[in-house]
């Protein structure tokens, strides 16, 4: 129990603080999981990083599942799971219960406004970070600039997993990379059938009880979004809006998804919003209901995929493609520090400003990200204010 409770409030204090979305979050879990309390190795690391990105699903939630569920098993996982995304739920279910004054919504816009400009400081951290660990010879350097570029240019899903195919290709094919710690004996070698089968089942059966009831239709939506996302947090915003259609109001949709990028924790937590708007009468239940929801999907295919994938991934041939991947996961997150965060964010030559004296803060002086958050959340209400 005292294993459980010690993942718990670790994610618990990440999910207070990790601003940035999923790509900050990786860099985040590096620092806290493999540098400091060392849960887990860089190679570990390297293997779920790799593994979460060919998964559909929250990305950087499923890493963070998975190192819980190594660390105090299943009832780990979980602890992870409610520890990181408690606080992003309780700030979304709040916002959308609560309908803001006139006052409330500036105020509220000048935070956000900071807060993504705190963005835009952690993702560089993050971006530097993870080239220092999976960039380290000139294949996965060339890999991780081709990548940022091919996105930056021609950004969009397929682009994204066509990249990730290719890197793993080259990889497998050139890299020397010879896989560093074994498997343990004890971790599960094969695929568990039993939660895959969960994960299929509830995919075909969910939208097929939709007609039901109201309820039925809010899992089954929020179940096949989390099912089929690819790349993360920043893609589940489209496919939520394609399949709740007219039911929520645009500029409220908007505003949720202002707000889950302004939030810390995971920006799936979008459907904790949108669950409390559409069941109004029972908004807490929908939100838990289709938070559960959401992750629920992503969370399955680790459980039945992670044993079988450290299994294959000390394979010569299986690391180089991981190898491969990490490199352009990297890239990834360098085309993401560009769009969307970079220029949603960074609008006036004020902005770039702070930016600078935040990265200064957070890597040259090195002072606790609190700090670095407060400092952005009063600096954007204070912009706000004086600029209207």
């Amino acid at each position: 129990m005292q294993k459980i409770l010690e993942i718990f409030w670790k994610f618990l204090s990440l999910g207070c603080l990790s601003f940035g979305g999923p790509a900050a979050h990786l860099g985040y879990f590096h620092k806290a999981f493999v540098q400091q309390l060392k849960w887990i190795d860089e190679a570990g690391y390297a293997r779920l990083v790799a593994l979460c990105q060919v998964l559909p699903g929250p990305g950087s939630s499923q890493v963070g599942f998975a190192i819980g569920l190594r660390k105090g098993g299943l009832a780990g996982g979980i602890a992870a799971f409610i520890g990181f995304t408690t606080p992003s739920f309780i700030l979304m279910y709040l916002l959308a219960s609560n309908q803001p004054s006139e006052t409330q919504a500036a105020w509220f816009s000048g935070l956000i406004h900071g807060l993504k400009l705190l963005a835009v400081v952690v993702v560089a951290d993050a971006t530097l970070s993870m080239w220092g660990s999976f960039c380290k010879d000139k294949l996965t350097k060339v890999i991780a600039v081709t990548a940022a570029m091919v996105l930056l240019v021609v950004p969009g899903l397929w682009i994204q997993i066509g990249v990730l195919i290719v890197a793993a290709t080259l990889g497998l094919l050139l890299s020397k990379t010879e896989p560093s710690s074994p498997a343990s004996p004890a971790k599960t070698q094969k695929i568990a059938w039993g939660y895959l089968s969960v994960f299929i089942a509830l995919f075909v059966a969910l939208p097929a009880l939709a007609f039901s009831s109201d309820w039925m239709k809010l899992l089954g939506d929020f179940y096949q979004s989390g099912s089929l996302v690819f790349g993360g947090g920043h893609v589940v915003l489209p496919l939520l809006q394609q399949s709740l259609g007219e039911t929520v109001a645009t500029d409220r949709f908007l505003m949720g998804y202002a707000a889950a990028q302004a939030v810390p924790g995971p920006m799936f937590t979008l459907g904790s919003f949108l669950g409390a708007e559409l069941m109004s009468e029972q908004p807490f239940l929908g939100a838990l209901l289709a938070t559960i929801a959401i992750f629920l999907p992503g969370f399955l295919l680790v459980l039945a995929l992670q044993g079988s994938w450290e299994t294959l991934a000390n394979k010569p041939k299986v690391s180089g493609a991981i190898t491969g991947i990490n490199a352009a996961v990297v890239g990834l997150l360098l085309s993401a520090l560009y769009s969307p965060v970079f220029v949603s964010a960074v609008i006036a030559p004020l902005d770039m400003a702070l930016v600078i004296a935040g990265f200064f803060a957070l890597r040259g002086l090195k002072l606790p990200i609190i700090a670095v958050v407060f400092g952005f959340a009063v600096a954007g209400i204070l912009m706000h204010a004086f600029t209207g």
